[in-house]
This record gives C-alpha cells, sequence and structure tokens, in this order.
C-alpha cells in the first residue's frame, strides 16, 4: 500500500516492484506472496488488480496483472466520515 498511496489515482504497479520493495535480491521469491495478498486485498475492495487496464476478477483472473488503488467510483475505501459536534 506505501508503493500506491504516493501515485496518481489511475496509477498502477507491476506485482515485480512490490517483490522488489520486500527483497530487492530475492524478490522472485515473494512473487507468489504478492499476488496471494493482493487477492485478498482485491475482496476486501481495498486494491483493483488490473489486466489490460480493466479491473480484473480477483477470483478468476490469470497471467500478466497490475495492482492499484480503488477509484472513489469503484466504491473502494472511503475517508471516514467526520465526528459531529455534540
Amino acid at each position: 500500500m506505501e508503493l500506491l498511496s504516493p501515485l496518481a489515482p489511475d496509477r498502477s504497479i507491476a506485482p515485480e516492484q512490490a517483490a522488489r520493495a520486500a527483497d530487492p535480491e530475492g524478490w522472485h521469491r515473494w512473487l507468489s506472496r504478492v499476488r496471494t495478498v493482493s487477492v485478498g486485498l482485491a475482496r476486501e475492495g481495498r486494491l483493483v488488480i488490473t489486466r489490460h487496464g480493466k479491473p480484473a476478477d480477483p477470483n478468476q483472473f490469470k497471467g500478466v496483472y497490475r495492482l492499484r488503488l480503488p477509484l472513489p467510483t469503484e466504491g473502494g475505501l472511503t475517508a471516514p466520515e467526520p465526528a459531529g459536534e455534540g
């Protein structure tokens, strides 16, 4: 999530970037873990897995994919409502 937060809302990263952030030397070992965690976060609505620039079903996607934060129109995470006075 730290890699995605500073990006523009429609920008994404390759899973390899997340793996390299975890272990620059042995990043290949992390790729399956990145995928597993990404699927879990996508199911929670906290992350979007994309294929060919379009959201993919986290339960059925195959092949090359990218990761991005949900857009406001996708019903992902939203900022909490401010507490009212009183």
